[in-house]
């Protein structure tokens, strides 16, 4: 990322932030407008005298800024300045910020045992998710700070076959079948061959 790449991103982020805020409080202030004790349009006639009132303020504001200019210059100082403070990193994203440097290489899997976990998470089920195996990797210390694309890359390098359209539960999203896994995948038979021909 460049260097004006990032607090562009900010700016466009904060701006983005400020149009979310000043509608909500807007539409916030217009609902107040509502009268409980009314019925009918009369309940709403409040609410739509403010919304009347806002469409008034822009205008007003537009034709301020045609016959003085020089106020644009003030109102987009005002709006640079609140978007880049709405626009600050949380503290999560903070931590998060040095994206180029890449996770830490996943240690090398056995073939064989990626099928035994996956089974063994699988249970009696004929299927089984992979955010629910990643998950229980994380439960034991194991893939932490990693994602569902880092399982699915791993498994693809291994050949294990796993589908986007896996349903459990009724719901579909990435993850591996059981019938897929009776089958060894072209890595576990290049590494039992050998073995096979030795014995006989």
């Amino acid at each position: 990322m460049s260097r004006l790449a990032r607090p562009a991103n900010r700016l466009c982020t904060g701006s983005s932030i400020l149009v979310r805020r000043l509608g909500a409080r807007a539409a916030a202030w217009c609902a107040r407008g509502r009268r409980d004790d009314l019925t009918g349009w009369r309940a709403a006639l409040g609410i739509l005298v403010r919304l009347a009132l806002l469409a008034l303020g822009a205008y007003l504001l537009a034709r301020l800024v045609r016959a003085l200019p020089a106020l644009m210059w003030l109102l987009t100082t005002w709006w640079t300045a609140a978007a880049w403070r709405a626009g600050r990193p949380t503290t999560s994203e903070a931590e998060e910020a040095p994206e180029e440097t890449p996770a830490a290489p996943a240690p090398a899997l056995d073939p064989t045992a990626v099928r035994t976990l996956l089974l063994e998470v699988m249970g009696d089920a004929p299927a089984v998710h992979l955010r629910t195996v990643l998950a229980h990797l994380q439960e034991r210390g194991q893939w932490e700070g990693r994602k569902v694309g880092d399982l699915r890359a791993a498994l693809e390098a291994l050949e294990i076959p796993h589908d986007r359209r896996v349903k459990v539960a009724g719901v579909p999203t990435w993850g591996v079948r059981r019938r897929d896994l009776d089958t060894p995948s072209p890595t576990v038979a290049q590494e039992t061959s050998p073995t096979a021909s030795t014995a006989a």
